[in-house]
């Protein structure tokens, strides 16, 4: 499964690197340079996956995650030289997916691409039953495994690749009480060997769009000590 990856970067030196990775992965590669350039090829390309690195000059890779996000629901990967956990945390509340930082193994970047290609290819198959998970009929909540996605009242709450994963794993079944590192092992397959606040972060945007009030989360509930749990209603 080649994946179309857009590589925004302003580096002549690293976007080529990258470039050539991926394309010896077997990828087709479109580059951006800023975040002007890099929405007209999301715009007009419409790519699998996107590369961002965080210092893009006048507008940084934060806002270019963000527009990114209005536009696509795409998997963002970040790769950038900045390693503290404050930028990570800041990049993935952004919107992105996941976090490499520079200077990174090539081997390792195309591992982690390839664990978001097993997300893409396996995020729609209907291996289980759906999900309900609010029954109230004026706000009626159901995890679609057929669509691989989550629907309010028959409509498309448009999460990423790597909400829907982890809203899945919570619901396989329900009740259970699942660990970060858990959540690690089975959402980002590759064994993510960072801050495990990864995890924290893309449960906080979860909750922004299917908790009725996400400051008082009643779906996707926090185990003190012990990791969430998924509550329907």
């Amino acid at each position: 499964m080649a994946l179309q990856v857009l590589v925004v970067e302003d580096d002549d030196r690293i976007r080529t690197v990258l470039r050539l990775a991926l394309e010896d992965e077997g990828h087709q590669v479109t580059e951006a340079v800023d975040t002007p350039a890099a929405l007209d090829r999301v715009r007009s390309v419409m790519p699998d996956l996107v590369l961002v690195d965080l210092m893009l000059g006048e507008v940084d890779g934060y806002t270019c995650i963000r527009e990114i996000r209005r536009l696509s629901d795409i998997p963002i990967v970040i790769v950038s030289a900045r390693s503290d956990t404050h930028d990570i945390v800041a990049g993935l509340e952004a919107g992105a997916d996941d976090y490499v930082t520079k200077p990174f193994q090539v081997k390792e970047l195309t591992a982690r691409l390839r664990a978001l290609r097993r997300r893409l290819r396996t995020s729609t198959e209907a291996t289980e039953p759906d999900v309900v998970l609010d029954s109230d009929p004026v706000r009626r909540l159901v995890l679609s495994r057929s669509r691989g996605s989550v629907l309010l009242q028959g409509a498309d709450l448009n999460l990423t690749v790597t909400e829907y994963r982890l809203l899945a794993e919570l619901a396989r079944p329900p009740g259970r009480v699942l660990s970060r590192p858990a959540l690690l092992s089975s959402v980002w397959e590759h064994g993510f060997y960072g801050d495990e606040r990864i995890v924290d972060v893309h449960i906080r945007r979860l909750r922004t769009k299917i908790e009725r009030d996400p400051g008082r989360p009643l779906l996707v509930v926090t185990v003190r000590g012990m990791g969430y749990r998924l509550d329907p209603r």
